[in-house]
């Protein structure tokens, strides 16, 4: 009878550790989901402040079409892409680097710097910013310990049974970790 209750122990824990590890995926992968919603409301407040920049600019810098419309389609490009997390990624680089020049372009006209709409403008999107890295850094976090989680024995047995996958991160690629480095270089 003992040799009984040992093997029904020993089911119920192997059980227990089951529920437990599907129980912690499903966690993650829900958190994962919920920072990707998190990363997206704050890309939404960058794409509503972005317009009402680029209006503030028009009036000071008329003969700076270029870098305006750079602006502008990248932050179209950026709304459209509905891909993955890396393509995602890719278009918010190239986003965030047109407005490094935008911001850089405001450097050379002394009038706008003190523009009180465009410094507030500025002021928003440099805290949206900083909310959009938040997320991205919780999104990240979230992925690292799915995905490490996904690679340890014995829980990768659990996860694979159950289908989990791993996620990727939000991160820059090569060329833009190398351009988000170097100074906006604003030459006329």
């Amino acid at each position: 009878m003992s040799g009984l209750m040992v093997l029904i122990v020993l089911i119920l824990i192997v059980l227990i550790y089951i529920f437990s590890t599907y129980n912690s995926f499903v966690t993650l992968k829900n958190r994962i989901s919920e920072a990707a919603s998190d990363i997206e409301v704050q890309l939404k407040r960058r794409y509503d402040l972005i317009p009402n920049l680029i209006e503030s600019v028009k009036g000071y810098a008329a003969h700076e079409r270029g870098t305006l419309e750079a602006v502008v389609a990248a932050r179209k490009t950026a709304m459209d892409n509905t891909g993955n997390i890396s393509q995602k990624s890719e278009a918010e680089g190239a986003l965030s680097g047109a407005l490094k020049s935008l911001f850089a372009l405001s450097e050379n006209y002394p009038n706008l710097k003190a523009n009180e709409n465009f410094l507030e403008l500025q002021r928003e999107l440099s805290d949206t910013e900083n909310k959009i890295q938040a997320a991205r850094r919780f999104y990240n976090t979230n992925v690292l310990a799915n995905n490490t989680k996904l690679e340890q024995f014995p829980s990768n047995i659990i996860g694979n049974i159950f289908g989990f996958k791993t996620a990727d991160f939000f991160k820059l690629d090569q060329s833009q970790e190398a351009a988000a480095k170097e100074p906006v270089k604003v030459s006329f």
